[in-house]
């Protein structure tokens, strides 16, 4: 038996125009942002006190053997913290459960993309569907993340805020079984 591997896409990094050699963290179901994980330099007359990097990253391959296909992949949410900023005088624990939030999204689709590869057929799996997948779930990923920010108006609407708060802990509690 011969063991025959095709990459057909070794690594794809894709998410806000991040390279691969960046510092960064994966979400964890137990541990929360700090300002500390914040060591990007602030935008200069910025319209915002903060700003959290966050995104997904993923990876797959597609193996033969006696013909074989085998599908397999790997993705990741990740916060990036030479990206992400704040102004120290500027903000509060409210303003960091806002930018939690924002990597909470970003958690939300990686596992919303790991339901939807796993449900692809090694037998049927092609390139083509993968990046369809992938582009729809990152389409809505950013929709997402542009809406609770527009709602929310930046963690200034309280009452949005924690509408979202508890609509983002129900769908991760709702997609656990892709974490």
């Amino acid at each position: 038996m011969k063991l025959f591997f095709l990459p057909l896409l070794a690594s794809l990094l894709l998410s806000f125009s991040v390279g691969s050699d960046d510092e960064k963290f994966e979400w964890q179901p137990t541990e929360r942002l700090t300002w500390a994980d914040f060591k990007g330099v602030p935008m200069p007359n910025g319209d915002f006190v903060a700003s959290t990097n966050s995104g997904i990253s993923f990876s797959y391959s597609i193996s033969f053997r006696n013909g074989i296909p085998s599908f397999s992949y790997t993705v990741t949410s990740y916060f990036y913290p030479q990206l992400s900023w704040y102004v120290p005088e500027k903000v509060n624990d409210h303003i960091l459960k806002h930018e939690q939030l924002h990597f909470d999204i970003s958690e939300l689709h990686a596992r919303k993309l790991r339901k939807r590869l796993s449900k692809l057929s090694d037998e049927t799996v092609t390139k083509e569907k993968i990046k369809k997948i992938y582009n729809a779930v990152e389409g809505e990923r950013r929709s997402m993340q542009a809406a609770f920010d527009f709602e929310s108006d930046h963690s200034i609407n309280k009452k949005e805020e924690q509408k979202w708060q508890q609509n983002i802990k129900k769908l991760l509690q709702h997609y656990e079984p892709w974490r």
